[in-house]
């Protein structure tokens, strides 16, 4: 496996421009909507667990159920696209995820709306994982760069307007209406799949079905097992029980793809991935961005909300400082790597960036001003936007196209997994820190949820929920720091061997 990001396959002619432009344009709205609904949502919070009396794991789980079932699904879809047509799981993916977005916004019950939104990223891990296959397979050399930079604007976009826009709804009708806004959008997205081309694999491989069933089920398992410390305890059957199981699986996927890579060469998951160091640091790397910003995504909302009495429109505003340099600055980081700079040392930057930005937010406090937030938000965004353009081209570079499926569904399991454990963890150590404080888990759900009741204790509960987060960030500001040298670490040139040099790591892409 080549470890540069040239095209695999140089010979492979290019699709007609108008047909390119067209795969393009469907899978940035795709790009484009996804994250304006994970972002948009989090401000929704507070208003959904009043409106439909939840706190805690149960309410969360609108969030994280979401980010769970994707992760579960995404490596599973992106090999299925190989199999049965890019386009059309695409679509597929599509079409499950309106429909889960339409059940979301008629839900009367928290049970009701979690089951939606886990059957909303089924639907994701299609979209997500046909979508980047989709570019990997139309575009070549300086191109796909340019597509993927553009991937990475379309999800700042989205993650930029998303908290606003659905702030805005919140506040003038209700969440609702926001998830009904959602399922239109995702409507328009499968009615203009009829312009994209269809792409699979040359040779049509075989459905490996034992990979798929151990791997949806143990990953599912796993992560599941996550969200259900905080709630049952870590050492709780509801805990082990099911990690156990999940483990068991993940276990035997692993057998499975030795046995299958051996017998028919067709598995789910090519294993000799995990064995290149040049091709990991990539996922390694979109998991330290993804740790270092998915947990302030959804828990500042309801931090400000509930200790300084911010509006959702006004929660959503402030996340504005956040995702804005995710609209221009992954062409950024794009052109660097294409004048020469190494890709390496630009995620590396990147990390040390979002691990800076989440110690500075440590000075959070009630009432904090839109000023003192905007230096450790700022930082954090730009941390995300130099690289969030490069890791799928840079990963996805390195893949002969009739892998490219499998690959951008490995690289938006470990984006969509990072996103389901970290919110998990994030919200269990916050609600094991309140409930030691306020010697009440249910107390300590809605302070988490930003419920915070007018009245004397308000004060109170206000400062024992900041001194909760400011420890929180704390470690996931030390993760982002043990990330950044573990990337680097896998990322640094090899050194000569036996006369010879190994390909670089990374590099610019083709011009």
């Amino acid at each position: 496996m080549s470890s540069s990001s040239q095209d695999p396959d140089p010979t492979r002619q290019p699709l007609p421009r108008t047909r390119a432009a067209a795969t393009l344009v469907v899978v940035l709205l795709g790009y484009l909507t996804l994250p304006m609904a994970m972002s948009g949502i989090t401000v929704a919070l507070p208003r959904i667990g009043a409106d439909l009396d939840a706190s805690g794991a149960a309410l969360n789980w609108v969030v994280v159920g979401y980010f769970l079932a994707s992760s579960s699904f995404t490596l599973v879809a992106g090999s299925l696209g190989d199999l049965f047509g890019r386009r059309r799981l695409f679509a597929v993916g599509a079409s499950v995820y309106t429909a889960g977005t339409l059940a979301s916004a008629f839900s009367h019950h928290i049970l009701l709306l979690d089951a939606a939104r886990v059957l909303s990223g089924v639907g994701a891990a299609g979209v997500m994982a046909s979508g980047g296959a989709l570019l990997a397979a139309t575009f070549t050399g300086a191109a796909r760069s340019r597509a993927f930079a553009s991937v990475g604007t379309a999800v700042g976009i989205g993650l930029a307007t998303g908290p606003t826009f659905a702030g805005t709804m919140v506040d003038a009708l209700d969440w609702r209406a926001t998830f009904l806004v959602f399922a239109s959008v995702g409507v328009l997205i499968l009615l203009c799949t009829i312009f994209v081309p269809e792409s699979r694999a040359d040779v049509r491989p075989r459905v490996d079905h034992a990979g798929a069933i151990t791997f949806i089920g143990g990953f599912a398992l796993t992560l599941f097992a996550v969200t259900q410390g905080s709630r049952a305890g870590w050492l709780a059957p509801p805990t082990l029980l099911p990690l156990a199981a999940g483990a068991a699986l993940l276990v035997a996927f692993v057998r499975i793809e030795r046995r299958t890579a051996l017998r028919t060469g067709q598995p789910i998951l090519d294993l000799s991935l995990a064995r290149d160091r040049a091709f990991v640091g990539w996922p390694v790397g979109a998991f330290g961005l993804g740790a270092g910003t998915t947990g302030i995504l959804v828990f500042l909302p309801s931090y400000l909300q509930g200790t300084s009495g911010s509006t959702a429109r006004d929660a959503g505003l402030v996340l504005l400082l956040l995702s804005t340099p995710l609209l221009i600055l992954p062409p950024v980081g794009a052109r660097l790597v294409n004048l020469g700079v190494p890709a390496r040392r630009v995620l590396v930057l990147s990390l040390l960036l979002v691990a800076a930005g989440n110690g500075w937010l440590t000075t959070l406090h009630p009432g904090i001003s839109t000023l003192a937030l905007a230096g450790p938000l700022l930082t954090i965004g730009i941390g995300q936007g130099l690289s969030v353009g490069i890791i799928d081209a840079q990963a996805l570079g390195m893949i002969e196209p009739a892998r490219t499926g499998m690959a951008s569904g490995f690289l938006n399991t470990v984006k969509g997994g990072t996103a389901a454990v970290v919110l998990a963890l994030f919200g269990a150590l916050l609600l094991t820190l309140l409930e030691a404080r306020t010697s009440s888990a249910d107390l300590a759900g809605r302070i988490a949820a930003g419920n915070l009741a007018p009245g004397p204790e308000q004060t109170l509960h206000a400062a024992q929920f900041t001194d909760a987060m400011r420890i929180v960030l704390w470690c996931v500001a030390g993760l982002g720091l043990a990330v950044a040298v573990v990337v680097q670490l896998l990322l640094r040139p090899r050194s000569l061997t036996r006369g010879k040099t190994a390909a670089p790591a990374d590099g610019p892409l083709t011009v």
